[in-house]
């Protein structure tokens, strides 16, 4: 969201096509850029793409491409060239000045959304973290600094350069917020041997996927959905009970390819919830051309996490978006995923024996809400009679 007043930032895309990479995922992954522009508050223009083996190591883009761009800079008055990949400081200041407007890369966007969704002094301090680690090996190659000292009596040490006196400070601000956050991830973990031992199930997903719309219908809450992305960083969690037998569950900050690492460190304590659960709801947004490719960065995530020994139930999510060509009857191609219909995919899903219990939704109407609860419950009963062998009948399976 833009302030009042404050006029847009106009942006421009880049990316690389890489060797085996098909054109349409490259596609997919500058309209990907382009949303994560929209959530930051800039005004995409245009994307540009180019198919390389590796990235250029001056200027990420080849000479003539990075020409290309340069025009398009001056003939658009861009404010952003964005870039899909993490650049070095090098690679920033080469293209900084071939383009002659500010440089982000994927890395930097995503800390600026996160910074601007962190609505606690948990998340923010989470974030500020992942921004100072971000910036100190990038001090070099950056005209603005901190707290620049520009000398005087007993400010700072003889022959340290204004660089070093900044890269001390950073340092200091990160012991500063690892301090905290330490504090805070004790005072999170006492909060959850509190909660006893009900069964804990976590929802997971791409961001955007509509796992806090689903959160909102199953525990009758009000958590901020929007369409953007990382519109929830703070974990909720909430007391849910069907038909009588209580659980709790959470809503956690959504996954995306290339999720910076310092992110996925910070974020720690928050991601304890995934790990500390019982069972995950994966939700998938079934209306993304992607969502396979989705899927398997949730779960690389989950593997990184060490958290893919827990049962699964994948929740194919917005099946009111979704949409599917219809072929022709003289069409004797073989059905690929473009034209499958939402039967076929069901079908698909539903058979696999690696994909656990499958249900199809849509969170935002209802659609199949209570198909959803049905297996929500089955699995979170298998859980409960494991912890409680001798509990109420009421909860007993048929």
């Amino acid at each position: 969201m833009i302030p009042t007043g404050k006029k847009a930032e106009r942006a421009i895309l880049i990316g690389l096509i890489y060797p085996g990479q098909d054109e349409n995922q490259a596609r997919d992954y500058i309209a990907e850029l382009s949303f994560l522009a929209k959530t930051a508050g800039a005004v995409p223009v245009r994307g540009f793409m180019q198919r390389m083996p590796a990235p250029d190591p001056r200027t990420f883009v080849g000479s003539g491409k990075i020409a290309e761009i340069a025009a398009c800079v001056s003939e658009n008055n861009i404010d952003i060239a964005v870039f899909d990949d993490e650049l070095s400081p090098g690679q920033i200041k080469n293209i900084e000045t071939a383009l002659g407007c500010r440089i982000l890369d994927r890395t930097n966007l995503i800390l600026d959304i996160f910074a601007r969704h962190a609505r606690s002094s948990h998340a923010k301090t989470q974030v500020e973290l992942a921004q100072y680690q971000y910036l100190l090996p990038r001090l070099a190659g950056m005209w603005t600094h901190l707290e620049r000292q520009r000398g005087g009596i007993g400010l700072r040490g003889p022959g340290e350069t204004e660089i070093e006196t900044d890269r001390r400070i950073i340092r200091d601000k990160i012991a500063l917020l690892k301090s905290r956050l330490r504090k805070i991830d004790k005072q999170m973990a006492t909060q959850r041997k509190n909660r006893g031992k009900m069964v804990r199930v976590a929802l997971v997903g791409y961001t955007n996927a509509g796992k806090s719309t689903i959160m909102n219908m199953l525990s009758k809450s009000e958590v901020f959905a929007g369409d953007k992305l990382f519109a929830t960083l703070d974990t909720t969690v909430r007391k849910v009970v069907i038909e009588n037998l209580p659980f709790l569950l959470s809503d956690t900050v959504g996954f995306i390819r290339k999720l910076p690492h310092d992110l996925v460190e910070s974020f720690k304590s928050t991601l304890d919830e995934v790990r500390e659960s019982d069972l995950l709801l994966h939700v998938v947004d079934i209306s993304h051309p992607g969502f396979e490719e989705q899927i398997s960065v949730v779960s690389q995530t989950l593997s990184d996490l060490n958290s893919t020994d827990k049962p699964v139930i994948m929740v194919f999510n917005k099946i009111d978006s979704f949409s599917w060509t219809i072929r022709e009857e003289d069409d004797l191609t073989p059905p690929g995923k473009d034209n499958y219909s939402l039967d076929d995919l069901k079908r698909t899903w539903m058979a696999s024996d690696k994909s656990g219990p499958t249900v199809f939704i849509s969170a935002k109407t209802g659609e199949n809400s209570g198909e959803l609860r049905k297996l929500l419950l089955e699995e979170v009963r298998k859980i409960h009679f494991t912890r409680y062998p001798y509990s109420d009948s009421r909860y007993a399976s048929d």
